[in-house]
Order: C-alpha cells, then structure tokens, then sequence
C-alpha cells in the first residue's frame, strides 16, 4: 500500500517545523507550506494524500485555499486546522468539502488519527473509481459470446 503524504499548510512556521518533525519521526511522508499560495504551488510539483489547512492565514485564507484545492486537486483531502475564534470557518470548510477539522492545539496523535482516516477515505473512493472503470471495460458475458 501506498505511503500516505500530507502537506502542513501554517503561517505559523514554529508549528510547521516540529510538527513536520515529529509526524516524520513516525515514518510520514510530510510537505510544509507558510501560505495558502504556496501550498497549490506546491501541489502542482508534490502530490499529497492529505493536507492538514489552517484556517486563518494572511492572504489567501484556508476556506479560499480549500476552494481552490478542491478545484484543481479533486482527490486530495483537506483537514481544517482552526482555532477556537474560527470555529465557524472550519464549519464553512467543511461545507466546501473539507473531510474534517481540528482544534488548534492539535494533539500530534489526533493529527495522525484524522490524517489516516481521510487517507483511508480517499483510497476507497480510488477503488469505487477503479471498479466503475473496469465495469465500463468489462463486457457483458452475453456480449463476449456474440462476438465470438
């Protein structure tokens, strides 16, 4: 199976650099971004599995990145990172298609948890998408036997 890699998008670069440490001291595969603008720049070069998105972000904020993640970046899943003043922007994420949320501080171990949970969600939309193929490729027996 494959490695699940996740992206920390923070403006706060103390949170970035020990959490990233301490998430790769547990064998993940981890990109850093200081800003929502970064964080697509970097996922045209250095597909994730999982972004971990803080909601509050000079520039463009975590519910825009979303947005935008979402457009060009349909499979990756998103997790809010929001403190208790913008309880009501996680909530907006969500609502544009965050997977879930988490409460700053965040336990390391809750990151990991949420983080393995959204990945294990989109590894089963990748085999819905894979058997719905393959049902287009496969022909009908009925139809094997017609044509042969």
């Amino acid at each position: 199976m494959e490695k699940l890699k996740m992206m920390l998008v923070d403006d706060e670069e103390r949170f970035l650099s020990t959490t990233r440490k301490l998430l790769e001291r547990k064998d993940f595969d981890v990109q850093t971004a200081s800003s929502g603008a970064e964080a697509l720049e970097k996922l045209r070069t250095h597909p994730v599995h999982v972004v971990i998105l803080d909601v509050k972000m000079p520039g463009m904020d975590g519910v825009a990145t979303l947005r935008e993640i979402k457009r060009n970046f349909p499979m990756v899943e998103v997790i809010m990172l929001t403190g208790h003043a913008t309880v009501e922007s996680a909530i907006e994420g969500l609502k544009s298609g965050a997977v879930d949320y988490l409460m700053k501080p965040a336990d390391l171990e809750e990151i990991v948890e949420k983080a393995e949970d959204a990945f294990n969600r989109r590894v089963n939309i990748e085999e819905k998408i894979r058997v719905a193929r393959m049902r287009g490729l496969m022909k009908s027996p009925r139809e094997m036997l017609k044509n042969a």
